[in-house]
């Protein structure tokens, strides 16, 4: 089977035919960077992930962490991955060349992060929850916190997690029960339970730092009592050195499906008298300033899911070349030479439907990292407020599709190898089974739903949601004068015409009936999700026609083009139809489910 890390012809199209990254080089903060500078980074990625992250992305499926009761204990390769990845730098390569960091743009970043999820997405968990940890602390901590937990997040010494969930409550936010008691040198003490807390315990580091959701004592109920702390493993002294051990305990390790070398713990606080814990920012805004870090893991997870069903795409597109088997169903005779199942018709429809979930997932997720950077480095406030916004809108669709639809993939992928993909010798069950928590974790498909319909398609005015259509519009108004791609673009502005008239017939009873109008907020959802990405693959056309412009025929760049013109072509006209018979269902308001009844079952 091929050892392939994604597809590095397709990563060079997403950043530079795609999204033109090389233009970041014009902005203030890049330009003591080059192309070659972003481009010897992925190199690094690569390598990385290769020598330390792909030797045991098995073995660590095989052997995950285990707890003796007083220590987690790890395969050995798991910290050499973690101490690749952070001598590197890549851990800091976002921040400013003044903060230690490499001053690298979000979707170099991501992009690097892409090659070690591909060679291991569990081991990869590391390193992603602490960036994002380091991140909270970064733009919402105090002076004295960054002083004090950046420098050895940065240099890979502390690791950190998101502690939000807990026993019980699940996406329930509103409802936790961990509670903080303010001390009298102003820290406070945490008490409580958290549950499915991935890297809430490793061996890898000297410490991890716990950003934890609590409810100060005497907060108001619900949401908005909500209030984020910083809650060391380790207490930490004022010159950097480590204390003692703070009242945080590991109740157990729990047993995945996948991502096994990704701990994923149930934690205690205060059992001892309380946790140690400090507020970050002002009290009961922390769920605000939480979401910066689920956002990010939102894209995250729907990078992962797409990478994942990516793999699973490359190794059955390897084993489907190499593989004969049969004949064309139009040749009779039994002593000629089988075919590769390549060349059989159903096998093409698998790898096409694969390629264009995946691929289409990729450049969704990637495009929804330039939305991130030009949020933060645009050279107006305007540009940089319209990336915000329209990233808000687009995020529960970046997580959702590529979870459902990579998973998907894998499942075809299983497919194409038959009996052979069953087997554990072969990765693609492993695929499976890790990319079977991505429609789970942050936030399943209905909270997405229920958070798109409910929230931020009707909010200001549908303010995001125009821009959306405005944004689609021009792209297919562009992509109207490309005689290849004219019957794609008309396709998918008949779609949005369609999506346009649902949604407003939703809207038009939210506040009325709202839970029967949010009753089916998941197949709206998956409408929706479907056009965006529709939407991606025009942009891939056209991107892909201009390339096919320059470039001499039968050469390896054409077939390239061409791969993704019929991708392209593949996804809007097979794929895309199914949003008719859900914009039916959701225009007729279908109350079968809803109206069903707990004693009915």
């Amino acid at each position: 089977m091929t050892d392939q890390l994604l597809n590095d012809r397709d990563l060079d199209f997403l950043l530079y035919e795609l999204l033109d990254t090389e233009q970041l080089l014009e902005r203030d903060r890049y330009q003591e960077h080059s192309r070659e500078v972003f481009n010897a980074t992925l190199d690094t990625a690569r390598a990385i992930a290769t020598k330390y992250f792909a030797n045991h992305n098995a073995k660590g499926d095989a052997n995950e962490p285990s707890f003796d009761g007083e220590r987690v204990h790890m395969i050995e390769e798991t910290q050499a991955a973690w101490d690749a990845f952070a001598e590197a730098g890549f851990l800091a390569a976002h921040y400013d060349f003044d903060e230690g960091g490499l001053q690298m743009p979000e979707i170099i970043l991501r992009s690097a992060m892409a090659y070690i999820t591909a060679a291991n997405v569990a081991s990869a968990g590391y390193p992603f929850l602490t960036i994002g940890a380091a991140n909270l602390i970064r733009t919402f901590g105090s002076a004295e916190q960054k002083a004090l937990y950046l420098p050895p997040m940065q240099d890979g010494r502390f690791a950190g997690t998101m502690a939000l969930t807990e026993p019980g409550q699940g996406s329930a936010l509103a409802d936790i029960t961990t509670s903080a008691r303010l001390q009298d040198d102003g820290s406070y003490r945490l008490f409580g339970q958290k549950m499915f807390i991935s890297g809430g315990d490793q061996s890898l580091t000297d410490n991890i730092v716990h950003m934890v959701l609590a409810k100060i004592e005497g907060a108001p109920a619900g949401a908005k009592g909500i209030s984020l702390f910083i809650c060391p493993k380790v207490l930490v002294n004022a010159d950097g050195s480590l204390g003692e051990r703070n009242d945080v305990a590991l109740a157990g390790l729990l047993h995945k499906m996948g991502y096994r070398n990704t701990t994923s713990t149930a934690l205690s606080f205060g059992e001892k008298g309380g946790a140690k814990a400090w507020l970050v920012g002002e009290p009961h805004k922390g769920l605000g300033y939480m979401f910066q870090m689920m956002n990010e893991a939102r894209i995250g997870v729907g990078m992962g899911a797409a990478i994942l069903g990516y793999q699973g795409y490359n190794h059955s597109l390897d084993y489907a070349r190499n593989r004969p088997q049969g004949r064309l169903p139009s040749n009779r005779d039994p002593a000629s030479k089988q075919v590769a199942i390549v060349e059989h018709a159903d096998v093409k429809r698998m790898l096409l439907a694969q390629k264009a979930y995946c691929e289409g997932s990729m450049a969704l997720c990637f495009y929804a990292s330039a939305l991130y950077e030009d949020s933060h480095t645009a050279a107006t406030a305007e540009a940089r407020q319209r990336a915000f916004t329209l990233l808000d809108l687009l995020t529960p669709m970046v997580k959702s599709f590529p979870s459902r639809y990579g998973l998907k993939a894998n499942e075809l992928a299983i497919q194409v190898l038959g009996g052979s993909g069953y087997m554990r010798e072969y990765p693609l069950e492993q695929y499976y089974r890790d990319n079977r928590l991505n429609p789970i974790h942050e936030g399943t498909e209905a909270i997405h739903g229920l958070d798109l319909l409910g929230r931020k398609v009707p909010m200001g005015n549908m303010a995001a949601y125009q821009l959306f259509i405005e944004t689609v519009t021009r792209d297919l108004e562009e992509a109207a004068h490309h005689a290849q791609i004219t019957s794609l673009a008309t396709a998918v502005a008949e779609a949005l015409t369609l999506l346009s008239k649902t949604t407003t017939t939703l809207l038009s009873r939210l506040a009325s009936d709202t839970d029967l109008t949010l009753a089916n907020a998941t197949l709206y959802l998956d409408m929706f999700g479907r056009v965006v990405v529709a939407w991606i693959w025009v942009k891939q056309a056209l991107a892909a026609a201009r390339g096919l412009d320059t470039c001499t025929e039968g050469s390896t760049d054409a077939h390239f083009y061409q791969g993704k013109l019929q991708a392209a072509r593949y996804y809007v006209r097979w794929e895309l139809p199914e949003i008719k018979p859900l914009a039916d269902r959701l225009q007729s308001f279908a109350p079968e489910a809803y109206e069903m009844r707990d004693e009915w079952f």
